[in-house]
């Protein structure tokens, strides 16, 4: 998240009334952009990462006068602006290029820190965009690491960063922050949490009043509970209070919104309090960016489910493993109307999805893309679309935008309805970017050199370093493979929104099936990059011929089949039908084809096995990892409570296993083995632990 514009923001009523103002000037913005960079041009790849942050409060014991504190040990500090203020006035920091992005020397090399919605929470970014060197892959890391520390650094010593998907209490009776709030305040109107979770910035708490007001009740967060043996059945949420009467809103609970057998959450907080890792890609141009985009998508639900990470909410056990539902329903703003519950009177569609969700739209101009790959019920603002194209947008691009459009601006500024400025986007992006899809097409800034960009959204954040690098690194490297191999993961988006939903399953990346595309190579002979290519000192290739490979054709539903994890990830066994090569052997090939030194490849080969072992089952996901250090813990008594202790030590176990793992139950089953300290000394861990993964065991034989 970037800078963030001050101003005075429209109440819903008001704002509702400037929705065709913004979207009218956002209309022309983005043709300016359009007219300005369409021809633009990048030699090299370039990419970054974000990584999100909770900061916990925790203590491993607290006593006062020799007897156990009635405190809580573990809470969520709500410090981010002081610690932001500490990054901030840290002279030495700032002078070598790190900190806080309004005082980022340019070109700095250390990481950037930014605000976040929730007042517990931190991002964090390189100083400066990661190039396509296979060096630059192995720093990245590192450079997480080094962010981490940075954070902690500029923390109280009782204060930790962590990199867990949600807070496992958050919302649960009780005292779950630092300081502590009262639940509820007039712009969340929540049950469970206060309106002080929110960073104060005038934007984050309008966000959430705007999407309440909008849609005419509370957002309704409802997850499935995992019924353990003494779990009561029917199970009805404990936390609700259905004799509340502080808002209005507060029928919304009599009125059926907390069903049985589901855990009920009702504020933004829920889902923009998670934290995700979001890797975006520059590309070349805007043809490789759209082509980068459309062959991303079907991967995302794959990469969901690899990377489940969210078991518990609310102190409970749930029956999903994944965040992304629950972030899509947490800033839902769709009216009775929109959703189907009432014939259409005051709104214009029918939304099948929330402004939080899978993509509805391929817009590349590959002639793989078979009409039979598209949405038929793609809602679009026809009149927007016909401006696009009048505009000299193509029509499957102005499509894409003509659906984001359909949206209502949700915040907007008064200050900014003064005057139209066609050098800024700032129109444009308050609809793009509050259209939150698993994968974003984003055009160039308006006076800035960066060009046209793909962000990749939908993977949960992991517990450890080690973790975020290697899926970053993988995604970057598919990247490379897809555009070196002109590789066609093409499947109808309907495949990948019913992915997408299998993705939540408990346990999904063992036991359920993805409509995956079964032959990903072009009909064509592909161009390896040794072959048929010059090898630029940029890394990207110069193709001695170039062709298009033809339009497909015969039956959509024979191109793809159901596949597990395990076959997408590396590659279908003798007895598959489906003869599908695996994405983590298309990338060895790529990095055989590209004469990688041999450290280089062992390292990353290190990070490549994390993923083929967590895609086999033979390492845990983190969503296993917590689910099992519940379930064996000796407090649990298998009800689907995560109760107070509980998650005091799984906090306390996050936090040791990046600095001593080998304290952490279980951890061999979820990093692998080999995370034993080197020597004597407990805190120098074993560098071979990350390279184990790598090599074969030795025989113990």
């Amino acid at each position: 998240m970037g800078l963030l514009a001050l101003g005075t923001p429209l109440d819903w009523p008001e704002a509702k009334q400037s929705a065709d103002h913004v979207r009218e000037w956002g209309i022309k913005q983005l043709l300016a952009v359009w007219n300005r960079a369409k021809g633009k041009e990048r030699d090299a790849l370039l990419w970054g990462d974000e990584v999100e942050y909770l900061v916990v409060k925790y203590v491993e014991s607290k006593k006062v006068d020799g007897q156990p504190s009635i405190e809580p040990e573990v809470t969520l500090s709500l410090r981010q602006a002081d610690i932001l203020r500490a990054l901030a006035h840290d002279e030495e920091l700032c002078h070598v290029g790190g900190c806080v992005p309004d005082l980022q020397a340019e070109g700095g090399s250390l990481p950037i820190f930014h605000p976040e919605f929730g007042r517990f929470m931190l991002e964090a970014t390189p100083g400066k965009p990661w190039g396509i060197g296979f060096r630059d892959l192995l720093d990245v890391e590192a450079n997480m690491k080094l962010r981490r520390k940075i954070a902690k650094d500029h923390m109280n010593a009782d204060e930790f960063p962590i990199t867990l998907t949600t807070y496992p209490h958050l919302g649960n009776p009780g005292i779950f922050t630092s300081p502590y709030y009262p639940p509820s305040g007039p712009k969340l109107r929540s049950q469970f949490v206060p309106d002080e979770i929110a960073n104060p910035h005038i934007r984050f708490p309008t966000l959430a009043a705007n999407i309440r007001s909008r849609r005419g009740r509370k957002v309704q967060v409802n997850v499935p509970v995992f019924k353990d043996k003494e779990t009561p059945w029917p199970w009805k949420d404990p936390t609700v209070n259905y004799d509340l009467h502080n808002w209005p809103e507060d029928d919304d609970v009599r009125n059926g919104a907390a069903p049985d057998n589901f855990i009920h959450m009702d504020a933004m907080a829920f889902g923009m309090g998670s934290c995700c890792l979001q890797i975006t890609f520059q590309a070349k141009n805007i043809t490789e960016g759209r082509r980068m985009y459309d062959q991303l998508s079907p991967l995302g639900p794959v990469l969901l489910a690899l990377t489940a990470a969210t078991p518990i909410y609310k102190g409970f056990l749930a029956d999903t493993d994944v965040r992304w539902n629950q972030i899509s329903a947490a800033v839902d703003d769709r009216t009775p109307e929109e959703l189907g519950e009432e014939p259409l009177k005051n709104n214009r569609w029918r939304i099948p999805k929330s402004r939080y969700a899978s993509n509805s739209t391929y817009i590349s101009d590959d002639p793989r893309l078979r009409k039979e790959y598209l949405d038929p019920n793609l809602i679009v603002d026809a009149d927007v679309k016909q401006r696009l194209m009048d505009g000299g947008m193509d029509s499957l691009l102005a499509s894409h935008f003509a659906h984001l459009f359909i949206r209502d601006p949700i915040v907007i500024f008064a200050e900014d309805l003064q005057e139209l400025d066609l050098t800024k986007s700032d129109h444009f992006e308050n609809l793009q970017s509050t259209n939150w899809q698993h994968i974003r097409f984003k055009p160039p800034p308006t006076g800035s050199d960066i060009g046209w960009r793909v962000e990749f959204r939908p993977m949960e954040i992991q517990v450890t370093d080690f973790e975020n690098a290697a899926f970053s690194v993988f995604i970057v490297l598919i990247t490379r493979a897809i555009l070196s191999f002109d590789l066609n993961f093409y499947v109808p988006i309907s495949k990948t929104d019913e992915n997408m939903e299998t993705a939540h399953k408990r346990d999904a990346v063992l036991n359920e099936k993805f409509s995956f595309r079964k032959n990903p190579f072009p009909t064509r002979q592909p161009r390896p990059y040794s072959a048929n290519g010059i090898i630029t000192p940029t890394g990207t290739t110069t193709p001695a011929v170039l062709s298009r490979p033809p339009s497909p054709t015969g039956p959509v539903e024979d191109e793809y089949a159901l596949m597990g994890i395990n076959e997408i990830m590396n590659g279908s066994k003798s007895d598959s039908p489906n003869n599908f090569p695996g994405l983590i052997p298309l990338v060895e090939s790529y990095l055989d084809s590209m004469n990688v030194d041999v450290e280089t490849r062992c390292e990353i080969g290190a990070y490549l096995a994390l993923i083929r072992k967590r895609a086999d089952g033979s390492l845990w996901t983190a969503s296993k990892w917590i689910r099992n250090f519940v379930q064996t813990h000796p407090g649990y008594k298998h009800d689907s409570v995560v109760n107070d202790k509980i998650n005091h030590d799984l906090i306390g176990a996050v936090i040791d296993i990046e600095e001593r793992r080998w304290l952490v139950r279980d951890v061999d089953k979820f990093l692998g083995k080999g995370v034993a300290p080197c020597r004597d000394d407990p805190e120098v861990p074993c560098k071979d632990g990350i390279m184990a993964l790598a090599t074969p065991a030795p025989s113990s034989a």
